[in-house]
């Protein structure tokens, strides 16, 4: 295997890699240090990439099972493995500011995790850049990892053994009050999920909110909401930040059990954005974990 040069990102997590082309066929050997990478650094940057379809579908497939596009699935009943971040259609054109698909995409700029509202959550996201814009359009991560570990005994007694209900109608509303349609909405039913997850390589533990988490199973919102918001708000505080301002070429790993992220937003009007990403299902519902 070629030796990888690993470079830490910011203090919480994060690693920037080289010596890796990740759109040629890869060992077992490889994709298992690739792997370690991500439980251990959670956010993984291999700069520097060409990429096409073919080949990130390909690179998907060697961390595990893709995951169905939710939009496509829930609108058109359609298996797609991709989605497009930014404002750049299929046949190269450019939509603005005012289009209900770049307004529909605004519900990326609150925390959350890919996918928690699936019984099944997805593992990782994977993200590769081709066009980016002069200004903006940058992704903020956070470790709840990170978070977890700055509580105190107390409060991580009190959140382990607790569940939450992530529910995608729930934070796609603050969008737009018709952003989700009847089929989508119907396919993506309130889910439970652990409060607490554990990284089954490390140990490590991390709690689980986002967006998409809009109570505490058994718990009234009125009781969920301040745990809730004020654990994502410890979170997400500045110094806790890593913001990646995107490269052409750059194929970015990030580890949805334990990360949050936002997009920061960019002018559609002025700039083109055009980032293909997918995800990995999870290896069951956390429940289960």
């Amino acid at each position: 295997m070629t030796a990888l040069t690993i470079e830490p990102l910011h203090p919480d997590f994060g690693a920037r890699i080289t010596g890796l082309d990740v759109s040629a066929p890869l060992s077992e050997e490889t994709v298992e240090a690739v792997r370690v990478a991500v439980d251990e650094h959670a956010f993984v940057l291999f700069p520097g990439q060409k990429m096409d379809d073919d080949a990130h579908l390909t690179f998907t497939r060697y961390l595990g099972e893709p995951e169905p596009n939710h939009v496509k699935l829930g609108q058109e009943g359609i298996i797609e493995y991709f989605g497009t971040i930014g404002n750049v259609q299929p046949d190269g054109s450019a939509i603005g500011n005012d289009h209900k698909r770049t307004v529909f995409q605004t519900g990326n700029n609150m925390w959350h995790s890919d996918s928690s509202f699936r019984e099944v959550p997805s593992f990782v996201s994977i993200m590769c850049a081709y066009e980016v814009p002069e200004e903006g359009g940058h992704t903020e991560f956070v470790s709840e990892r990170a978070a977890y570990g700055r509580l105190s005994d107390d409060e991580q007694a009190k959140i382990d053994p607790l569940n939450a209900i992530h529910d995608y109608v729930f934070s796609r509303s603050k969008v737009s009050p018709d952003a989700v349609t009847p089929s989508h909405a119907k396919s993506l039913p309130p889910v439970e999920q652990k409060l607490v997850r554990t990284n089954p390589r490390t140990g490590a533990k991390n709690y689980y909110v986002g967006s998409h988490a809009k109570q505490i199973a058994g718990w009234s919102l009125e009781d969920s909401r301040p745990l809730l918001d004020n654990l994502l708000d410890q979170a997400t505080k500045p110094d806790h930040v890593y913001a990646h301002a995107w490269q052409p070429g750059d194929v970015v790993i990030w580890d949805n059990r334990c990360l949050l992220h936002r997009g920061s937003g960019y002018d559609a009007d002025k700039y083109r954005r055009r980032m293909r990403q997918t995800r990995v299902q999870g290896a069951g519902p956390t429940l289960s974990e």
